[in-house]
């Protein structure tokens, strides 16, 4: 199954764009009249003939088209520092959107050792693990937020913050509830603050556990996208 990004498509007809047509018509030698499938990022899911095999601009036709394929009961939200090392932050748009995220905001921690990220670049992993891994939802990428700014804003959600200090917490899995909305804030290597970890409980956080083992960054949030996944699976 070959799969493209087509995110303004409309209609019956359609021209892959530049980089799309090139992957399809020079790297994967496809022709007129072969099938392939897609996904617009917003649930669109379109089954397709190619028309003209043109490498720059490959024109195709819809022969069938599925909304709100995949669609999820709940809605995932999670907000996590960019690590240093810019490809393990990479690693975890790349699994994170495999297993099952819906928004992700790159959150600046007073341990934060990364200030800055390109959206750009991002969002290409995301679109190709989208692609990878057959969904037709992209998640939403946020720009960076200050994390006090973040937690303080009203969240129609149930609210989480995983963090290495020595207190009681529950496991995630075992707090979670299914067909909810929920957000998740993952720390920088450093992890949060101490008073980071005061101003998200005032703000209504819960604080959780992912398990014994201490995680990175990057870990710790593919484990708590994969918790809230199983917790939303009949």
């Amino acid at each position: 199954m070959h799969l493209f990004y087509t995110p303004g498509i409309s209609g019956k007809n359609y021209v892959l764009n530049e980089d799309e047509s090139k992957h399809c018509v020079r790297v994967l030698r496809l022709v007129e009249k072969d099938c392939i499938i897609l996904v617009d990022g917003k649930g669109g899911f379109y089954e397709a003939m190619i028309v003209e095999a043109h490498p720059k601009r490959c024109s195709i036709e819809v022969v069938k088209s599925i909304q709100e394929y995949g669609k999820k009961s709940f809605y995932l939200h999670v907000a996590i520092a960019p690590t240093k090392n810019i490809e393990r932050f990479e690693w975890f748009l790349e699994k994170a959107t495999e297993f099952g995220v819906h928004e992700i905001t790159p959150l600046l921690c007073a341990n934060s050792e990364r200030r800055t990220v390109k959206d750009d670049r991002l969002e290409k992993i995301m679109v190709s693990a989208m692609k990878q891994s057959l969904k037709a939802y992209l998640p939403r990428l946020n720009p960076m937020a200050a994390f006090n700014d973040f937690v303080r804003k009203d969240q129609n959600a149930d609210r989480f913050i995983a963090h290495c200090e020595d207190q009681e917490k529950i496991h995630l899995k075992n707090i979670v509830k299914p067909a909810q909305n929920v957000v998740v804030l993952i720390g920088p290597e450093g992890d949060f603050s101490s008073e980071e970890i005061r101003i998200a409980l005032q703000s209504g956080y819960q604080p959780v556990s992912l398990g014994d083992s201490r995680l990175r960054t990057e870990t710790a949030g593919v484990a708590a996208v994969h918790i809230v996944n199983l917790a939303n699976e009949s």
